[in-house]
């Protein structure tokens, strides 16, 4: 699939990706999963050429640049991101096609923005990640003590590419190609080899969570119509019913489950792509 690169300058930071399909057709903007970056979604675009598909890398990941180290990675500052995206764009109405974090940023954008979103497109998430109440302190003594031995960490080097692409095949079950465009994405040259692109905060446990109340909430909260699109069987860190009970608290959505695993979107595109047409020719077209 032919992708155009292109870059964004947001208050100083500098936001890559990639553009496909028609330019003329339904705004579509695509956010990746965590420690991905736009070729997540080369895949899908081969698929969906009628759009005008913008996959950003999102700040820190791919070929944007890191976040100010004043600046925490946060999910208020992602919705804030998405939308100044958005406006650079020139895009006052648009769709939003998540992944896995992706999918969790454009539920709130979703549900606080609703004005500005045709539909949503969630794949492998909707709404974030959550915890109890009662693990609050913990989480942050966690973080802050990761966040002092961060600069201690030294970064790793690859001879070659085919340990990363490995390791991501292992990580998420991916097949080689799929493994190989996210990582030629997300690696740059180094003395000895190659390193990642990605800001090492990246990796930092996360200092505080929602929790599922709150989700629940933010759903509850989305006008849009939703196409939400599940690898079965679940994976652990997004389980049942958990995942079936936010779908149902949408107002006007639609869930699809297909068996694969969690980069279903990769490695099962024309599968992927056919709901997404679906669903676009119903709802969002207007």
């Amino acid at each position: 699939m032919n992708a155009t690169p292109f870059e964004l300058q947001l208050e100083g930071v500098r936001i890559a990706g990639l553009r496909a399909g028609n330019p003329d057709g339904l705004k579509v903007l695509a956010l990746h999963g965590w420690l991905d970056n736009a070729a997540s979604f080369l895949p899908l675009a081969a698929q969906l050429p009628t759009l005008d598909l913008v996959m950003v890398d999102l700040p820190g990941h791919g070929y944007s640049d890191h976040l100010p180290l004043t600046t925490p990675y946060t999910t208020p500052h992602a919705i804030v991101q998405t939308l100044a995206i958005a406006d650079a764009l020139g895009w006052d109405r648009f769709v939003l096609l998540g992944h896995s974090m992706g999918a969790a940023i454009a539920s709130l954008v979703a549900a606080v923005a609703g004005e500005r979103i045709q539909a949503l497109v969630s794949i492998e998430a909707l709404g974030g990640l959550t915890a109890p109440a009662g693990e609050t302190v913990q989480r942050l003594r966690t973080y802050v003590e990761a966040m002092l031995k961060l600069d201690a960490k030294q970064l790793r080097v690859f001879p070659d590419l085919s340990a990363p692409v490995r390791a991501r095949m292992m990580v998420n079950q991916l097949s080689e190609a799929s493994a190989r465009l996210l990582i030629e994405r997300g690696v740059k040259p180094v003395d000895g080899g190659w390193s990642w692109r990605s800001d090492p905060r990246l990796m930092l446990p996360t200092a505080v969570r929602m929790t599922e109340e709150q989700v629940c909430d933010v759903v509850s909260a989305i006008l849009c119509p939703v196409q939400v699109i599940y690898a079965t069987p679940a994976q652990a860190y997004f389980p049942e019913p958990e995942r079936s009970q936010r779908a149902a608290l949408l107002r006007d959505g639609r869930l699809h489950t297909l068996p694969g695993h969690h980069h279903v979107h990769m490695d099962q595109p024309e599968a992927v792509a056919a709901i997404i047409r679906d669903f676009i020719a119903a709802t969002a077209s207007g």
